[in-house]
């Protein structure tokens, strides 16, 4: 396995990104990973690991760069309460046309590589990031042709880049893991998704995960369901296997 972190450049600054893919048998098919609220750590660059071993050029970007922040980690220990404070700000600095710009830098730096496929590509997102790697799919149609919200949140929202919505305008194929107990994305929501993309043509799966709650693919999480997780990444690879090969 190759691993480098690369700083690349975007319209306000330079994403450091964490890339991990085959050392042999490339060009690999692109997959964007997007982080969820608590920032880079080394888990998900594990996760990121263990995907790009099945055969994928797989970017984890700091979504957080602009705040000048990469790990919270690194960051003044904070109590409970401010921590979260803190976590929320961060991620409210964030909104879909800032990241679709950072996700089309992603896409111009791969597309300079070797080891990087310019062919069908993947996005996927936990938590915060579920949205984005939805329109991801409905920003490029030509080139990601599989996306994944695992127990993303604001899916639906009054927003006209809502997820829901967005859906519509993808040619990829979408799938939606929830947990069947999460406060930030509730089973009415949940509920609302289902309905939404059933009226239409969307080739999407949305898939309720019995039993677990929100984080439940994380294994430093004290939500970590090893069952659970592991259904996720037979879901994944499959998913990216059907449409990217």
């Amino acid at each position: 396995m190759i691993e480098q972190t690369v700083e690349i450049p975007t319209k306000d600054g330079f994403a450091t990104t964490f890339i991990c893919h085959p050392e042999r048998g490339g060009a690999h098919p692109v997959i964007l990973f997007f982080m969820d609220a608590p920032a880079i750590r080394e888990e998900l660059r594990d996760m990121v690991r263990r995907l790009a071993s099945v055969g994928y050029y797989v970017m984890l970007p700091n979504m957080y760069y602009r705040r000048g922040v990469m790990e919270l980690a690194d960051l003044p220990p904070l109590d409970p309460k401010a921590s979260m404070e803190r976590v929320f700000d961060l991620m409210n600095s964030l909104n879909i046309d800032l990241v679709m710009d950072d996700a089309e830098a992603l896409f111009a730096y791969a597309d300079g590589q070797a080891a990087a496929s310019d062919g069908p590509a993947g996005a996927m997102g936990y938590c915060m990031s579920g949205q984005y790697a939805i329109n991801a799919a409905a920003r490029w149609p030509a080139r990601v042709a599989a996306a994944a919200s695992i127990y993303g949140t604001m899916l639906v929202t009054d927003r006209k880049d809502s997820p829901h919505l967005m859906a519509q305008k993808a040619d990829a194929e979408l799938y939606f893991a929830c947990a069947e107990v999460d406060r930030w994305a509730p089973l009415e929501t949940i509920e609302e998704l289902t309905q939404s993309l059933a009226s239409t043509s969307v080739d999407a799966e949305v898939e309720i995960y019995p039993g677990v709650e929100h984080g439940f693919a994380f294994p430093q999480r004290a939500a970590y369901n090893r069952d659970a997780a592991e259904r996720h990444w037979e879901r994944l690879f499959s998913l990216f296997r059907r449409r990217l090969g």
